[in-house]
């Protein structure tokens, strides 16, 4: 924790908890399995409001629709996956060696966790103040994400909404049991089924049925407007 963020960490047991992924849980409280899912949850939670809070300040003239975009870029799980390895969060997670599941959100999972053990240990104050100067400041180049391409999701419901057309993204099936667990989510246009995919995650899944929609609705999506 000092070497990456320049701190030496109170409870060294939440961060040791926030690094082991759902995977690798051994330990049991009443049929529980102890992992940093928790952590994560409050760690998403965190993370948006500094953020928010952040852009807010960062962009005072922007309006509601910029700020919320821009928060989801820096949020994402791929951004997030990105700031873990850049950090050498990665090799600090602990996770199954199970190479059928490649758990390609482990590290933006870790990273939102430790978010939540930083705040648990160290208060939202400091939390803001690490995230805002090691990490907004140091390792993310907003410039290049205002101009980065919207996620496909975004893009299709902007698109739906400015055609006037109902999108819905329904969940099909859900296959295998934990972590192995993978969800089949279908993309409707005004009922109309679309792309179809699945993935480890239902924001995984329903982000690559969106792209798939996107391909296949290509022709209408890039005419120019009349």
């Amino acid at each position: 924790m000092k070497n990456i963020f320049g701190f030496y960490p109170g409870n060294v047991f939440l961060y040791q908890l926030a690094f082991r992924h759902k995977s690798a849980a051994q330990e049991t409280i009443n049929g529980y399995r102890v992992s940093n899912e928790r952590l994560e949850y409050l760690g998403d939670a965190i993370l948006s409001a500094v953020v928010a809070d952040f852009l807010f300040k960062k962009f005072p003239y922007k309006n509601e629709g910029f700020l919320t975009e821009m928060r989801a870029r820096i949020v994402s799980r791929v951004s997030l996956n990105k700031l873990s390895q850049k950090l050498g969060i990665d090799k600090l997670v602990q996770k199954s060696n199970d190479h059928r599941n490649p758990f390609r959100s482990a590290n933006g999972d870790a990273f939102e966790a430790f978010i939540g053990a930083l705040f648990l240990d160290k208060g939202y104050g400091f939390t803001r103040k690490v995230l805002i100067e090691r990490i907004i400041a140091t390792h993310l180049d907003l410039d290049a994400l205002e101009k980065h391409e919207v996620n496909p999701k975004s893009r299709l419901i902007e698109w739906a909404q400015r055609e006037k057309k109902i999108v819905e993204f329904k969940l099909l099936s859900e296959m295998g049991e934990g972590y192995r667990k993978q969800y089949l989510i279908e993309v409707l246009l005004n009922g109309t089924a679309f792309g179809k995919a699945q993935d480890f995650s239902i924001k995984g899944a329903e982000q690559l049925a969106a792209e798939k929609t996107l391909l296949s609705l290509s022709e209408m999506i890039d005419a120019p407007a009349q």
